[in-house]
């Protein structure tokens, strides 16, 4: 959420940076800037009439001490009607302060400088490309035949059991699977960061903390008698153990990691571009988040995006990365990288990771602050990214690896998982 400061001192520059996202923001920014002067207006009224009623009752406080009762009940009643004020220009105050509050969670976050403009994913740009597009044998197939062929990943049957868009991983499929989460655990915490494990149902605060909320709720699962979500990654929980909270700036960086499994509705998904593992409604993800001090976020972004592609080069994946334009930014991001691997039996890119820099976005929906030396306190920066998300991944090496008579493992996951191919 961006600060309504910010706003009042950058309104043009916001207005401009966030055509970027091909939004017409200016009736919003005005809207909140309206609102906030309101705001603004009610709390200086109310603290006049609150001078006023504290400065009468000393009045009559010191007219009932010198025996002039009669002087202080005359006051007492005008006293009543400043109570009487006082409690109107309170409940405006906060009804304002919720419209302003509602204004400000519709509004995007500013994209950086370096994002370039665009309408769609075809916009992004292409920053990297690494490794060979690999040559597959006559009669290779792609991911979700090879899963029937060699019986390790049953959608039939997690149709049957939930329904489309939660598959059953079976045999060396669900080996693979535990070797991909344990292997990208391992790398994640060699590399700092500390393993968390947390709940896969949060509550409306923390969906509101980090962003799903009130711009995703078509996309989360609701368990609406207890008013829980079904978590969309683990950014939301594990981000959201810092809610509320003033750290001390040497605290400062605080690098974490958890597996979870992942839960989207993705509503409108049909279509072969969308078939076997490419898009489901339950997967499993491992993500990496970063708390840093403002003056560092840059640096540690583009740390995260080089740890990943440390892992997709260990893996041997042909992987290329993409600044992605503002049109197909995310809500709550300021910058976004995103990695994509080549699929050699469908011939096309697919996503398998994003990285993020949330700047104070998060931060002022979680009201998330440190300590900044004698300069009191200032918002954090919040950021994160998958490392890696594994239905694509697993879809990757499934194709890329496939030979004709078995699927080889990368070299890297043969130690987690006690084999060298998947085979009959």
């Amino acid at each position: 959420m961006l600060q309504i400061a910010a706003i009042r001192e950058h309104k043009e520059a916001f207005i401009t940076a966030l055509k970027k996202r091909n939004l017409d923001a200016a009736p919003l920014i005005e809207k909140a800037i309206t609102t906030d002067e309101q705001r603004r207006s009610l709390q200086t009224q109310l603290d006049e009439t609150l001078a006023e009623s504290n400065k009468l009752s000393k009045e009559i406080g010191s007219l009932f001490q010198s025996g002039k009762k009669e002087e202080a009940n005359q006051l007492k009643g005008k006293t009543g009607e400043l109570k009487q004020r006082s409690k109107t220009l309170s409940d405006q105050l906060q009804q304002t302060v919720d419209t302003l509050q509602e204004i400000l969670y519709t509004i995007p976050n500013i994209p950086q400088d370096t994002v370039p403009a665009g309408n769609s994913d075809e916009d992004n740009e292409v920053v990297a490309e690494h490794g060979i597009l690999p040559s597959l044998p006559d009669g290779a197939a792609p991911h979700w035949e090879l899963a029937k062929t060699y019986d390790i990943i049953d959608f039939e049957l997690g149709n049957k059991i939930t329904g489309a868009g939660f598959p059953v991983y079976k045999r060396q499929g669900a080996r693979l699977q535990r070797a991909l989460i344990n292997y990208f655990l391992d790398k994640n915490t060699e590399a700092g960061y500390e393993e968390m494990q947390v709940p896969l149902l949060v509550n409306e605060a923390s969906g509101y903390g980090t962003g799903q909320l009130p711009d995703k709720e078509g996309q989360m699962y609701h368990v609406g008698n207890d008013d829980l979500y079904l978590i969309p990654t683990a950014e939301v929980p594990i981000t959201n153990i810092y809610r509320g909270d003033l750290l001390e700036q040497k605290e400062l960086p605080i690098a974490m990691t958890g597996y979870t499994p992942c839960f989207r509705r993705e509503a409108g998904s049909y279509g072969a571009d969308v078939r076997g593992l490419n898009r489901l409604h339950q997967f499993d993800k491992v993500e990496i988040l970063r708390i840093e001090h403002p003056d560092k976020s840059d640096g540690a972004l583009d740390a995260m995006v080089v740890h990943v592609k440390n892992i997709l080069e260990e893996l041997e994946l042909p992987y290329r990365i993409l600044r992605l334009c503002g049109g197909d930014l995310g809500f709550t991001s300021t910058l976004t990288y995103d990695f994509e691997v080549y699929s050699a039996a469908q011939k096309k890119w697919l996503e398998v990771s994003s990285v993020s820099n949330f700047k104070t976005f998060q931060a002022n929906r979680l009201k998330l602050r440190f300590r900044n030396g004698d300069n009191g306190t200032e918002l954090a920066h919040t950021l994160n990214g998958s490392a890696l998300a594994l239905p694509r991944i697993m879809a990757a090496i499934l194709e890329n690896y496939q030979k004709e008579n078995h699927i080889d493992i990368p070299k890297a996951l043969i130690p987690y998982c006690g084999f060298d191919r998947i085979e009959n």
